[in-house]
């Protein structure tokens, strides 16, 4: 386990201190190490750290010793891992340590391979059933990730189908991994562990809490490239799920349904508020897009020219052919502060080696280069 690995685990220790403000430690002074060793002064110049919080950190960090910290399980990554996908650490809160059982490289799969998300009512109709089923198969025949929460109704239909095309399905829960809920999900939460991949922020032991699972739809959201509710009444947990990937600019996708059914009329919300229909399997397929079944192989990134000081070579090298996020490159040179890592590549824009994709904090190799 690597020292920023240790330091992701020990900042989320801290009373007080949740997974918006460590990612903004993270960035701020280049990595969570570096952070570690700060001054109450240096510290309030993170947003959303005041005095007494900057004060309460500089106490508790001494009572942390980190020499002998381990989490309760070697089953976890933290977003120093390379397992840890850029997709779920672009969202404003991405979980500071992950918990899982199965197959990890699943969630890796996330950043190659598009997980859709697909969420709803506990109660469902027979209506939503079925859809569910049918979309679930189809998007598994087609090669996505299909991802949930694994609670009754839609969620349960989503994961059972997804096994039942021999797909590749992701649960994220809102307790422990090793603790299961609801219990008469547990053949299913067997057979994922064994097959697939579940995933808590929360360590093992953790018993089902109402709060909980409110928090992990933004990790099912986060993973997913796009999300698909398929029956939701207005008061539903699967609509949070759908504003949050809405806030983090992935695709929302409703099935509609009849006015008659009030289970099915938060899907009719969402779709008068700019959701995607689902009218047919192949044209929810079109709208996915293709995407490949194996990762793609990465083309090898340039040498750096010969002339770049150690600072810009170390930022070129984390810039890939394919459009990368500020917050990866950040992740990857954690040694250098973010203000120097925008400054590095805001040079390497100017010298043509780089380019930004406009409207986003992305960047690219100049296919010059």
């Amino acid at each position: 386990m690597s020292q920023e690995s240790i330091l992701w685990f020990a900042w989320s220790q801290i009373p007080g201190l949740g997974p918006i403000l460590q990612k903004r430690l993270a960035q701020h002074f280049g990595s969570l190490t570096v952070a570690w060793e700060t001054t109450p002064d240096e510290l309030l110049a993170v947003e959303g750290i005041g005095l007494k919080l900057a004060w309460a950190i500089a106490e508790h960090r001494p009572q942390i010793a980190l020499e002998s910290l381990r989490p309760p399980t070697d089953h976890f990554i933290t977003p120093a891992d390379a397992a840890y996908p850029e997709l779920l650490y672009e969202i404003p809160d991405p979980p500071p340590i992950l918990y899982y059982q199965g197959d990890l490289a699943l969630l890796a799969a996330c950043q190659h391979r598009p997980g859709v998300g697909i969420v709803g009512t506990r109660s469902p109709s027979d209506y939503g059933k079925r859809w569910t089923r049918r979309l679930t198969k189809t998007l598994c025949r087609a090669g996505f990730l299909v991802i949930s929460g694994l609670a009754d109704g839609i969620d349960r239909i989503a994961h059972e189908s997804c096994l039942e095309a021999q797909g590749e399905t992701i649960a994220v829960l809102g307790t422990g991994v090793d603790v299961v809920y609801p219990y008469r999900n547990r053949d299913l939460y067997r057979e994922i562990g064994t097959s697939g991949l579940l995933l808590s922020e929360y360590p093992p032991g953790t018993q089902p809490e109402k709060v909980h699972f409110p928090r992990r739809n933004r990790i099912i959201a986060g993973l997913s490239r796009a999300t698909l509710v398929t029956e939701a009444p207005r008061k539903s947990g699967a609509l949070i799920t759908a504003k949050l990937a809405n806030d983090y600019g992935r695709d929302v996708f409703a099935l509609p349904g009849s006015l008659d059914n009030v289970r099915g009329h938060g899907c009719l919300d969402i779709l008068s508020q700019g959701a995607q229909m689902i009218l047919r399997e192949d044209t929810l397929v079109q709208a996915l897009g293709a995407i490949p079944v194996e990762p793609p192989i990465p083309t090898p990134a340039p040498a750096p020219p010969p002339d770049l000081s150690p600072l810009l070579s170390a930022v070129f090298q984390a810039v890939t052919p394919e459009s990368r996020s500020l917050d990866a490159i950040v992740q990857q040179v954690h040694d250098l502060s973010t203000g120097d890592i925008l400054s590095a590549l805001m040079q390497l824009e100017l010298m043509g080696l780089i380019s930004s994709i406009p409207g986003t904090q992305q960047y690219q190799l100049s296919t010059e280069s």
